[in-house]
């Protein structure tokens, strides 16, 4: 497998283990047009990556990732047009990160927002370091959380806990967020990097049928759910990305002041 075609994500190998690395540090790994495309292949190239049992989805840099590039979301709002083909990317990258039969870990080695965030928690596993925080905070620039959150979040924290997180844009630390169930295991800054790939190392070195079966297995209502309910929750982001609101919100990102929301 090759993958110098790739512009914004860079890989490694540890044996029989794949790092998938976003890099994009000095945007804190925020996703812009490029990365968002790649992002919707790299899971399916990794599935047929025939040198490894075992992906960790990690960042480059302080940040795992900050969602959306500011940038990105104001040529959304220019060219609504082009949002048809980000929807089918966002729908490709949740679909094979749920389809993909290897163990995948995130490394959760900074702050996860938006859908930073939605590709942590559709990992297996999730090691973060106890000074991460994460959160989806798609409401506070405008916008519906329909690639992944609103779906997901319910299913791993329940629902009165995940619409609280979810309607407010609020971020957890990383001990609220493993006590909710959004995160499998906090350690000091100083030990992720033995906690994760160590994990890794233990899944590439095990039963590697019985563990992908049982990992495909565990995805099948997961994958039920969004294959029944992500069109409709995209479509509703898609909306969203046309009204007045979303417009103040970036607006008001760029301008560094208060968004003044009015309800349209």
């Amino acid at each position: 497998m090759k993958w110098d075609h790739y512009q914004c994500i860079e890989f490694e190998r540890r044996q029989r283990v794949l790092v998938i690395k976003l890099n994009r540090p000095a945007q804190l790994n925020a996703i812009d047009g490029q990365l968002h495309t790649e992002l919707s292949r790299v899971f399916t190239d990794a599935a047929t990556d025939t040198e490894s049992d075992v992906v960790v989805l990690t960042g480059n840099g302080k940040a795992f990732c900050a969602g959306g590039d500011l940038d990105w979301m104001q040529s959304s709002i220019d060219r609504p047009a082009e949002f048809e083909a980000v929807a089918a990317e966002a729908k490709a990258i949740i679909y094979s990160q749920l389809d993909l039969p290897k163990p995948l870990v995130c490394r959760l080695n900074g702050h996860a927002t938006g859908l930073g965030a939605t590709l942590a928690v559709c990992c297996d596993i999730v090691v973060a370091h106890a000074g991460v925080k994460i959160g989806d905070p798609h409401v506070k620039v405008g916008l519906v959380a329909g690639d992944g959150g609103a779906l997901l979040w319910p299913q791993l924290m329940g629902y009165a806990k995940a619409k609280r997180y979810l309607l407010t844009g609020d971020m957890l630390t990383a001990a609220e967020a493993e006590q909710a169930g959004l995160l499998s295991e906090v350690v000091p800054p100083e030990q992720l990097d033995d906690a994760t790939y160590g994990l890794a190392e233990r899944l590439a070195s095990g039963a590697t049928k019985a563990i992908r079966w049982t990992k495909i297995t565990a995805n099948l209502p997961l994958k039920q759910l969004v294959h029944s309910y992500f069109d409709a929750g995209v479509a509703y982001e898609m909306l969203s990305n046309m009204t007045g609101d979303h417009r103040e919100a970036v607006a008001a990102f760029r301008e560094r002041r208060t968004a003044i929301f009015t309800g349209n």
